[in-house]
């Protein structure tokens, strides 16, 4: 796993964070909700192909 992508992943969880806070302070719980959804979206968009390889990998060495 590259390291890129772990520093990807906390930086939109810290941004999706703070956005989450500031929203929720101006009683906009609903864009809130968006912005985590939205967050993790992104995040799955950017693990997806390292969750394809582990898959690849466990058929491999069980031989399905």
């Amino acid at each position: 796993m590259d390291i890129d992508l772990i520093f990807k992943i906390a930086g939109t969880g810290i941004i999706v964070a703070v956005l989450s806070i500031v929203l929720k302070k101006a009683e906009r719980d609903e864009q809130a909700m968006m912005t985590v959804l939205a967050g993790l979206i992104v995040v799955l968009m950017l693990v997806i192909d390292q969750i394809r390889e582990l898959f690849d990998t466990v058929k491999a060495v069980f031989g399905l």
